[in-house]
């Protein structure tokens, strides 16, 4: 391959070129994800990747994005890895416990949530203390994938919110589509990586949460600071399918009450 064509494949389309500068160190476990996962993205997909100018290549913070399909992981990674930054993901805790999976997501530099904590606020204390040595945390405030049928994001969980509340790092919103053409969200199990598909992603400038800081930190809050931050992800997402997002998100659990009146009124 000439010099010519490594350089291409270091720039993404529509003329934006990726970040420049040196590349954070990365690490054993990271550097073997890495040699794995970019020549597999490179032959086996196309990019679309808008937006990279909105990542800070230095400081702490936290990039939330929608969740679409068990690939764009592996897509909204790669594309925070041409940002020249490394993405921290959340996990949940008893996963890090596994023997040698658990390792593996440790070594990577990868967060553990601890969900059975009695405060709330404990849950995130290792992603505070990774924004605060100034990585670049990702979370999924979705949770899942979403169960919106045409794949718009739902309501989010508030772990982000708290974690940009209690560091008053910037919130990057991230919207990715492409990846559920080639892993279906729900059904099938086949993977269609042939036509190559287009990964697109778009970051968003930070989202403002100027409203909410230096506010005690309620429930109330972090709700409502969620419900600005899941909006502006839509928003990404509409502009990366050239679509208008739904005023009102997709509530699981507003349909989940729904489906439970539903059929307690079938059996009687």
């Amino acid at each position: 391959m000439t010099k010519g064509n490594n350089s291409h494949q270091e720039a993404a389309v529509n003329g934006q070129r990726t970040a420049e500068g040196p590349r954070p160190r990365r690490g054993f476990w990271f550097g073997l994800v890495v040699a794995i996962v970019k020549p597999f993205m490179l032959t086996w997909t196309k990019r679309d990747f808008r937006g990279v100018e909105n990542v800070p290549r230095t400081g702490g913070m936290v990039f939330v994005t929608n969740h679409i399909s068990h690939f764009d992981p592996f897509v909204v990674g790669m594309y925070i890895w041409e940002c020249r930054r490394i993405p921290r993901l959340l996990g949940k805790a008893s996963l890090f416990k596994l023997p040698i999976a658990g390792r593996i997501i440790t070594s990577a530099g990868q967060i553990p949530v601890y969900r059975d904590s009695a405060e709330a606020a404990d849950a995130f204390r290792a992603a505070v203390a990774a924004v605060e040595k100034g990585e670049c945390v990702g979370v999924y405030p979705e949770g899942t994938i979403t169960r919106d049928p045409d794949l718009w994001p739902m309501t989010g969980k508030t772990g982000a919110a708290r974690i940009a509340l209690m560091t008053g790092c910037p919130v990057i919103p991230i919207a990715n589509w492409g990846a559920q053409e080639v892993f279906a969200s729900y059904g099938s199990l086949r993977v269609r990586l042939l036509p190559r598909k287009t990964m697109r992603v778009l970051a968003g400038e930070p989202v403002d949460l100027s409203a909410f800081q230096g506010r005690p930190i309620t429930n109330e809050l972090l709700h409502e600071a969620t419900e600005v931050i899941m909006q502006r992800v839509a928003g990404e997402l509409g502009v990366l399918r050239g679509e208008t997002p739904p005023k009102e998100l997709y509530d699981p659990r507003k349909h989940k009450a729904v489906e439970d009146n539903r059929e307690d009124g079938e059996t009687r």
